[in-house]
């Protein structure tokens, strides 16, 4: 790693700034200066020519990519975790699909193996198994589980810290004194795979949830006399929404819907699987079968989703290009709204003292440079 790195010729972008014309400064991994005019000597100079610098990516909501699913093993957890790094993701969330309660312990000790080597890897999102049956998507029926004592010594049982966010359906028995546990460990609790209605979403953001998985996906719509889940986490400012913005989970012109209507609330997620910076074929996903054609990944059954094939970069690129969204608040979706839907105020900004994870973009909103921790990603 250079010691001391500095980036000109960049338009500096975050959730708190548009600067034309602007410069990094890089030292020991850390942002140390960031501004315009005059730039300050370093060791290492690269001048980026105008391309535009963001911080780099954070995913709270990811299964795979590259060709490697993260429930088969540490190995396939680093590759996953590198394919979507050379797209501008420097932080993941590893997200596991519902499994029976032996098969998570063995994936939750190889992501803390894989964590201990890897700083882009901040923990696990379990997505189930307390999830509603009638809302499972994608999830293996035989894996779904009650939110009872064998899932909560499940939790408890995990690393410490390693359990970051867990979606869970409130209408399952137990769900909401659940809800009230898990948030007393320090771990979000979001409200996904479920049959909840307007009131009881309310309730469970009064036991302590905070975020909607996939927001309109694997819940009920959003009608004019049942409400369902959406409205209630979009009229509460504690719920950050989960948003896939690839065009085939959500229609572009709902996405926007989303985006204006909870400003600096919703998180760009990709819910990708393997196939994700990879290409089509045939997958898995946890115990279940999925074709990919044309970037589109389904179950068997041929009508189910399976996942996604986004890469983070892709849903910036289409909140700016397709949906008209100002650069600030699509990188903001993308990076400040995750962390701070993780409770981690270290990430998402270009602020001196924080990690060096950067992004440099071309005119296209395409990315061309990543940096994780001041270095290089190749």
């Amino acid at each position: 790693m250079t010691a001391d790195l500095l980036l000109t010729g960049a338009r500096v972008v975050d959730a708190r700034r548009d600067l034309p014309d602007a410069w990094v400064r890089v030292h020991n991994g850390l942002i140390a200066e960031v501004g315009t005019g005059l730039a300050p000597r370093a060791s290492e100079r690269i001048d980026l020519g105008g391309a535009t610098l963001t911080p780099g990516l954070i995913d709270l909501h990811v299964h795979g990519g590259g060709g490697h699913a993260f429930d088969d093993g540490t190995d396939a957890i680093t590759a996953g975790v590198a394919a979507h790094r050379r797209h501008g993701t420097t932080a993941t969330l590893v997200s596991l699909v519902s499994s029976p309660l032996d098969v998570l312990r063995r994936q939750l000790t190889r992501v803390a193996v894989a964590r201990r080597s890897d700083s882009a890897i901040l923990g696990v999102h379990l997505e189930g198994p307390c999830l509603s049956p009638a809302r499972r998507g994608a999830h293996d029926p035989g894996a779904l589980a009650l939110p009872d004592g064998p899932v909560l010594d499940l939790v408890r049982d995990a690393e410490p810290g390693l359990i970051r966010q867990v979606t869970l359906a409130p209408e399952l028995p137990g769900a909401l004194d659940a809800i009230t546990e898990l948030t007393a460990l320090g771990i979000r609790v979001a409200i996904g795979h479920t049959e909840a209605d307007y009131a009881l979403t309310r309730e469970a953001i009064a036991r302590g949830a905070t975020l909607l998985t996939h927001a309109l996906n694997a819940m009920p719509a959003i009608g004019h006399r049942l409400p369902g889940p959406v409205p209630a986490a979009l009229e509460d400012d504690r719920v950050t929404l989960e948003l896939i913005l690839d065009g085939v989970h959500v229609h572009p012109a709902v996405a926007r819907m989303l985006l204006t209507s909870a400003p600096r609330r919703v998180a760009l997620i990709t819910d990708a699987m393997a196939a994700a910076a990879h290409t089509d074929g045939a997958y898995r996903l946890g115990e279940l079968d999925v074709h990919v054609a044309d970037g589109r990944a389904l179950l068997d059954d041929g009508v189910t989703i399976a996942g996604s094939t986004l890469t983070l970069d892709r849903a910036v690129r289409a909140a700016i290009v397709d949906l008209g969204l100002a650069a600030s608040d699509a990188v903001g979706a993308a990076t400040t709204v995750p962390a701070a839907a993780l409770g981690d105020p270290a990430r998402g900004l270009l602020e001196p003292g924080m990690r060096a994870d950067l992004v440099a973009w071309d005119a296209d909103w395409r990315v061309r440079r990543v940096w994780g921790g001041g270095i290089r990603v190749e």
